[in-house]
């Protein structure tokens, strides 16, 4: 019996739920913002130097919405991890467990991207949003960076990982040029405390969901056929 974590039963059900969780919590932050500002505060967000501003002054009017979208979000992140592991296992080269890798580190700075976004969001909560709102942007960097700058090093491996293992499963024949572009394009996605969510992001999450979850069901169905070898230029 393989019993390699992830396994057949979680991997494939989280090569589903993953991209679509995460893309949930992209299309439910983008719509927050935009439904809990009016198009005055929009607006004046938009001068702002970071999106932070803005997501601050959200939370305010809507905070039961922002916390949903944030909550959402955040699951997907903890949902794509096994997802990830089991893509690097189907490839089974050196080069894809190099790049689940880092993109394992790139969640684990979103996770703690997620908790510095609740601290924000509570401080507001204690102190206004004025006070909160200025003290927060006063260490806005050293929030953002982490203790020793751990998790914005750990944040570029996101981008680093989805080229490397969009690369092996190209090589290997798993995904075609297509899947491995979309693959790619997600990995390009922000990082970082208190940012806002736009249309591209919630694109670009649609193509993961296309690239993962074909591959989630075969898993679950055990239809899944040995790597052919390096795709072709123009594949699937």
């Amino acid at each position: 019996m393989n019993m390699h974590f992830p396994g057949r039963w979680i991997g494939g059900v989280t090569l589903i739920l993953g991209p679509v969780v995460l893309c949930a919590g992209y299309l439910l932050r983008y719509l927050s913002s935009t439904t809990a500002l009016t198009p005055q505060q929009q607006a004046w967000a938009e001068t702002k130097p970071f999106a932070a501003y803005g997501q601050l002054l959200a939370y305010t009017s809507a905070p039961a919405l922002l916390t949903l979208s944030y909550a959402v979000f955040a699951l997907g992140a903890v949902l794509i991890f096994p997802a990830f592991i089991a893509l690097a296992q189907r490839v089974g080269s050196g080069l894809a467990f190099w790049g689940a890798t880092l993109l394992v580190a790139g969640l684990f700075a979103r996770l703690y991207f997620t908790g510095a976004d609740q601290t924000a969001f509570q401080l507001t909560e204690v102190l206004g949003l004025d006070q909160a709102t200025n003290a927060i942007m006063k260490e806005y960097v050293d929030i953002s960076y982490g203790p020793w700058r751990v998790p914005v090093w750990a944040s570029v491996g996101q981008y680093a990982g989805s080229l490397l293992l969009a690369i092996a499963a190209w090589r290997s024949g798993i995904f075609g040029t297509a899947r491995a572009l979309m693959l790619l394009l997600a990995g390009g996605t922000w990082m970082g405390v208190l940012k806002a969510a736009s249309i591209p992001d919630v694109l670009v999450t649609v193509l993961l969901c296309v690239a993962l979850v074909p591959l989630g069901t075969q898993v679950l169905r055990e239809r899944l056929s040995a790597p052919t070898g390096r795709s072709k230029v123009l594949s699937w």
